[in-house]
């Protein structure tokens, strides 16, 4: 008998999701939508395997655990897993990937093409009857900008920044590489990040979140950019002052910012981002993974892996 506990399932939104196949590959699951902190080591007393998505599973809560074998990450990211505990007591890491790079590829040009065709304060033309009372045919009160021929940035060049330079090439934009902010040289195919923040129309950022890359856009970087170039987090929300982002964009010196991630989520504390109102902003509830296939394919992961780990040929494994 295998027994399993899932921590927080709503966070992939199991309403549209077929848990057929999670449910046979272990003899006995516990489904918990959320689990807080001064619940977690009671759902862990004997569970052989877990699955979560943001629980914190720290030393003391794997301490909690004698019977854990197996922690599979329903995410790619495992900031929230004590992978050093987790080696000290055997206990196998599994992570889910690249299963959200479609999604996350079109979110990122939605952002993009809303913010290169203004359709924000177009809308508000609209809605203000400010069409609807022209003089001729076509307001041209706010222009689109058109991408072909446009330089875009991207940095942090993995799955997703591949994927998104492939579509960027296909609407006929030059795609640029960053190199590592802070390397001493430059590889074949990138450019100085410094350089290309001065060059890029389009900033797209599909790097992960360390030490090295916290506030990786601060005020000082921001000021390198194009006074029009459009900027877009579909990464991870601590990658940007968002002060220093929400100042560039009132003082004009920036056209634009798509952002599907916060620094701090959910925001229930307020933002920056979110606690002023600008035609040339858009910011959404870190959606661009979500799409009812890419949510699927995780869960589909999650059976591979404990499948795998099952038959002691672990896959996708960041620990032991």
């Amino acid at each position: 008998m295998l027994y399993g506990v899932v921590l927080d399932l709503d966070t992939l939104h199991p309403q549209d999701l077929d848990l057929s196949k999670l449910d046979r590959c272990v003899t006995k699951w516990q489904y918990h939508g959320h689990t807080a902190p001064s619940q977690l080591h009671e759902r862990l007393a004997n569970a052989e395997v877990i699955v979560t998505n943001k629980v914190v599973i720290d030393a003391a809560a794997i301490a909690a655990a004698p019977d854990l074998k197996l922690i599979c990450v329903a995410a790619t990211g495992v900031n929230n897993i004590d992978l050093i505990a987790c080696h000290e007591h055997n206990i196998t890491v599994c992570n889910c990937r690249n299963y959200g790079t479609a999604s996350v590829v079109q979110h990122t040009f939605s952002l993009i093409l809303a913010l290169a065709n203004q359709l924000p304060a177009n809308q508000k033309l609209i809605d203000s009857q400010k069409w609807q009372n022209a003089a001729q045919f076509c307001l041209l009160n706010h222009p689109p900008q058109q991408l072909a021929g446009k330089c875009l940035g991207i940095v942090g060049y993995g799955t997703l920044g591949k994927a998104v330079a492939h579509v960027a090439e296909a609407l006929g934009m030059i795609v640029l590489i960053a190199e590592r902010a802070d390397a001493e040289s430059v590889r074949p195919g990138r450019v100085n990040f410094k350089r290309l923040l001065r060059n890029a129309d389009v900033l797209s950022l599909h790097c992960p979140l360390t030490a090295d890359t916290r506030n990786l856009l601060s005020a000082e970087m921001l000021a390198l950019m194009k006074p029009n170039a459009l900027l877009i987090n579909t990464a991870r929300g601590g990658l940007v002052d968002e002060q220093a982002l929400v100042k560039a964009l009132q003082q004009n010196k920036l056209g634009g910012a798509g952002v599907d991630v916060l620094s701090y989520e959910p925001p229930n504390n307020g933002n920056d981002l979110l606690d002023t109102q600008l035609d040339n902003l858009i910011v959404t509830p870190h959606i661009a993974w979500a799409s009812a296939e890419a949510r699927q394919m995780l869960v589909d992961q999650l059976v591979e892996n404990i499948i795998a780990a099952q038959n002691g040929l672990p896959i996708r494994t960041l620990a032991p």
